[in-house]
């Protein structure tokens, strides 16, 4: 009788979730008829593709979701495309699959149906369920073509976070959160494929990183190390501006940038 009952509770739960009404009216996402959050919309390429920012409506930023180019379209199926998603309170990621006609309420379901959003935060538990069941790992994109530039000339990094080397652009990268004490970026060539994942604590003294590599499709650890220590360092590019050029250095050496 009592696997009855637990039976029935679950049945019921699960027919609750599945029976929310998710509406996406004026950039706002309601569910069930109580408005939860607010969308806004960014639009690239002359409107053919849109990145999305989700907000808690008292202005709280929450999900930063943005197209992937990086990862290798089905060439069987162009009904949808990949989007990294950044949960901001809970210093989650995930790639899901939006689909290409109706991108923005595919965005608001999504959201809306895995009842991640509460009050001005996020359910980090609900977050790794819909990370779990909706998410998706797609075959990375491996071939790319690097800049053709003068190799032994210094390798800058800009503010707005691009990368020059002979007075070439040759990539960018951007700072993707940190958990822990440990700070992760993604590289990039500049037509927006990514190249490269790093991963690395202790800011400008880092002695190591950790580097996952899209061509390769291998993780691994590579030493950076340097012996004097850095007290105190202000940059307008990056706070960890004097590590992320050893770890530059290293992928234009070893011909990944």
């Amino acid at each position: 009788m009592k696997q009855i009952f637990t039976l029935m509770t679950v049945l019921c739960i699960t027919i609750s979730m599945s029976a929310q009404k998710v509406e996406y009216k004026k950039n706002m996402i309601s569910v069930d008829g109580k408005t939860v959050a607010k969308v806004e919309v960014q639009k690239e390429n002359l409107g053919l593709t849109k990145n999305f920012n989700l907000y808690s409506m008292n202005g709280e930023k929450l999900v930063i979701a943005v197209l992937s180019t990086e990862y290798q379209s089905d060439p069987n199926d162009n009904m949808g495309m990949y989007y990294r998603f950044t949960f901001v309170p809970t210093n989650q990621v995930g790639i899901f699959r939006i689909p290409t006609l109706g991108m923005e309420k595919g965005f608001a379901n999504l959201i809306g149906k895995g009842q991640v959003v509460e009050g001005d935060s996020l359910n980090a538990d609900k977050v790794a369920d819909l990370i779990a069941s909706k998410g998706v790992t797609p075959r990375t994109v491996v071939n790319y073509m690097l800049v053709s530039r003068n190799k032994r000339g210094p390798i800058e990094l800009r503010e707005g976070k691009t990368i020059e080397q002979g007075g070439e652009q040759i990539g960018f990268f951007n700072h993707t959160g940190q958990v822990n004490g440990v700070d992760m970026y993604e590289f990039f060539v500049p037509d927006g494929v990514m190249i490269a994942r790093v991963s690395f604590a202790g800011g400008n003294n880092a002695q190591n990183f950790e580097l996952f590599t899209a061509r390769d499709n291998v993780r691994k650890v590579v030493s950076i190390l340097q012996k004097e220590k850095v007290d105190f360092h202000t940059s307008a590019i990056d706070p960890n501006a004097l590590t992320l050029k050893r770890i530059t250095a290293w992928l234009v050496e070893n011909n990944y940038l």
